[in-house]
């Protein structure tokens, strides 16, 4: 217990050695400097004469709320423009020693993997986030004496720490692909994973700023910090120096991927009924932990829908059940929806929704395919909210519409999201003795086994029901 602040004192003081290294090197390189110069000195200026002119326009047509959304937008911008060199920096930090030959005497120091590692983090941080503040003080103080505008407390914190937490992920995501890659250009290439959401979240940030819900900002600067943690943790556990001297060349074998996904997905099974005790005994307590786990976020996104409709609840005239029996008898039937095209388009519309939640989950750590999953039963929960509010019967209801094919619809959905927050995570915690691109293709196998095995099969089951069951009960229970 009494180590433990030698060794954190230990560990910041050997990265601080890597740093300081680093930072003398990027200040004798004029191609890290220039352009920190023009977004720390030219670029805020600019914003500056932008945002006088802006004001100034709208303010002719009496559109002075435009104006005074714009400027905070240009704040936020002014700020993140100088952080963005932190990703060309964290890219070349290990990739590019590599290449100049200057890695090997670096890794053979006493220094620990987790010194090296943060001592990088640090080194690719510190110059564009003093330029960052610099930028910003530089844009503040000219709007000061151009148009007499000082931003809110609130705001110039909320800017400060989105600035330095935008820094930190994509200097966390750079810093990781640089230690797997064997090459800038790949790593360059690898870069995409990074800029093109950071680039959605600027759209997302920018669009809360002209609304002027500031306050939603928090709750993004603590997502933000979250996943940089997530990062963290996943480049101090990918990062080993014997893997990085080791790496020659980075090599796509689809051969040897494909006999890896067949032997993870087959798992020596010599008939069907093998491979589904298996899948029972053997993957589905694999992923019990994501399970429990998807259980749970599908039971909050219930209550927040159904505690949403007392905010934005809906007319009590939509919820009325007086004419169900000709909507569920004649109108259904004149759709084609009882029947096989109503049971496919049911399907498949189910099939693709699990589809992007899948595609969604791999790049975001799982998290995304499990708001996706939330929103199915988030909109559940608000519909029971307003039957609630408008007095009718909820549970009567919810058994008539909603119970006979949710039965197997809401199984599939806690097994297709388990499969994805576990296909998701793997990037954070490989299995032990396994590379990443093995650890991953295992996860796949395994997500394709649960898709295979039990989501499709109950997602037909749920369709069919859907599509012949529900609306014959519908009108029995509701109709009489």
């Amino acid at each position: 217990m009494h180590n433990h602040p030698e060794n954190l004192s230990s560990t910041l003081e050997g990265a601080w050695v890597v740093a300081q290294r680093e930072i003398k090197d990027q200040m004798r390189d004029w191609r890290i400097l220039s352009p920190i110069l023009i977004m720390t000195l030219i670029f805020p200026l600019l914003m500056n004469f932008t945002a006088e002119q802006a004001v100034e326009f709208v303010g002719r047509y009496g559109a002075n709320i435009i104006g005074d959304r714009l400027i905070p937008f240009l704040l936020m911008v002014v700020g993140f423009f100088p952080i963005s060199i932190s990703l060309v920096i964290a890219l070349e930090s290990f990739v590019g020693e590599r290449e100049r030959l200057s890695l090997e005497p670096l890794l053979s120091t006493p220094l620990t993997d987790g010194q090296l590692y943060l001592g990088k983090m640090l080194a690719s941080l510190l110059l564009p986030l003093l330029a960052a503040m610099l930028g910003i003080i530089v844009y503040l103080v000219g709007l000061f004496f151009r148009i007499d505008w000082i931003p809110p407390t609130q705001l110039l914190i909320q800017v400060i720490l989105l600035t330095f937490a935008q820094a930190v992920v994509m200097v966390s995501g750079a810093v990781v692909i640089s230690s797997q890659a064997t090459s800038v250009r790949a790593a360059n290439l690898l870069a995409s994973f990074v800029i093109m959401p950071v680039s959605q979240l600027i759209i997302a940030e920018s669009l809360i700023m002209f609304w002027g819900r500031y306050d939603i900002l928090w709750l993004l600067v603590l997502a933000l910090f979250l996943i940089s943690l997530v990062l963290g943790r996943m480049g101090l556990h990918l990062f080993h120096r014997e893997a990085l001297l080791g790496r020659e060349i980075d090599v796509l074998d689809l051969k040897w991927a494909f006999k890896h996904f067949k032997h993870e997905f087959v798992r020596g099974a010599a008939n069907i009924k093998e491979w589904y005790r298996d899948l029972f005994l053997y993957s589905l307590r694999r992923i019990r932990t994501p399970i429990l786990i998807t259980m749970g976020i599908l039971v909050v996104a219930y209550f927040i829908g159904f505690f949403a409709a007392r905010r934005f609840s809906l007319p009590k005239e939509v919820l009325q059940f007086d004419q169900l029996d000709e909507v569920l008898g004649t109108g259904f039937a004149q759709m084609g929806l009882m029947s096989f095209r109503g049971w496919s388009w049911i399907f498949l519309t189910n099939l693709r929704a699990l589809a992007l939640a899948t595609i969604f989950g791999i790049f975001t750590f799982g998290i995304v395919g499990e708001l996706v999953l939330m929103l199915s039963i988030g909109i559940i929960g608000y519909f029971a909210g307003n039957l609630g509010l408008a007095g009718q019967e909820v549970g009567r209801i919810l058994t008539a519409l909603v119970l006979p094919h949710a039965i197997l619809e809401i199984p599939a959905a806690i097994f297709i999201g388990a499969a994805i927050l576990q296909l998701g995570m793997i990037f954070m915690s490989p299995s032990k003795g396994s590379t990443l691109g093995e650890s991953w293709i295992t996860a796949l196998a395994e997500w394709a086994r649960i898709s295979i095995g039990l989501v499709i099969p109950l997602l037909i089951g749920a369709a069919l029901l859907e599509t012949f069951l529900t609306p014959q009960i519908a009108l029995l229970l509701l109709t009489g």
